[in-house]
């Protein structure tokens, strides 16, 4: 009765150990998570395996890398986009596989929504009788365009792109015109000199 029995226990156990050896089987995983519209690649996409606490993410280009084992389910999860599971196949003959999963829009219908400034008719009609018309476009337009009020706009408003890289260029454009040599300096300059004494003969530098 035990040779009976003994090829059985045997085979039994060959088989739970085949199991035990596919379980523990390791897979590098690695994927490739794409629009199904574009196929273009979403980063920062959620990839974990389920029921286990590990997983990764998506770089920019949508590629991930992950160690599995066969058998597993591997979730996929991005923001706007529906959540997707890939399972490892038990058939590897590697310990690499490579896929790529296609994730479809989220799309949501909201339920259309009235927004009101007022509570009431009433309220509206009291507001909008003691509101403080402004004057036409044109006093406005010459308001802003006074000689005092561009000056000091001028004084408070910062260059702006095109503004900026124009004075650096000049400044750069002014060294490299005295590239290699001293700049002039005007006390050595005789005609410097000479506007220099006119000036002084016509009583420039008094004080008025």
């Amino acid at each position: 009765m035990l040779n009976k029995l003994l090829p059985i226990f045997i085979l039994i156990l060959c088989v739970f150990s085949a199991k035990g050896q596919t379980k523990e089987k390791l897979v590098q995983l690695s994927g490739l998570v794409l629009t199904s519209d574009s196929l273009v690649g979403i980063p920062y996409a959620t990839v974990i395996i389920k029921n286990e606490r590990r997983g990764t993410m998506t770089n920019y280009q949508g590629f991930f890398s992950l160690v599995t084992m066969v058998g597993d389910t591997v979730q996929i999860t991005a923001i706007g986009f529906k959540t997707e599971k890939f399972v490892v196949p038990d058939t590897l003959t590697k310990p690499r596989y490579s896929f790529v999963q296609l994730l479809t829009d989220t799309i949501f219908d909201l339920p259309e929504t009235l927004i009101f400034p007022w509570p009431t008719k009433e309220e509206f009609r009291k507001a909008f009788l003691s509101l403080n018309i402004p004057d036409d476009d044109l006093a406005r337009a010459k308001r802003n365009l006074e000689r005092e009020k561009l000056k000091e706009l001028g004084e408070i408003l910062p260059y702006d792109g095109a503004e900026t890289s124009s004075a650096f260029l000049r400044q750069e454009a002014q060294k490299f015109y005295y590239s290699g040599q001293l700049p002039p300096q005007n006390i050595f300059n005789p005609i410097a000199w000479a506007q220099f004494i006119e000036a002084w003969k016509r009583g420039d530098f008094k004080r008025k």
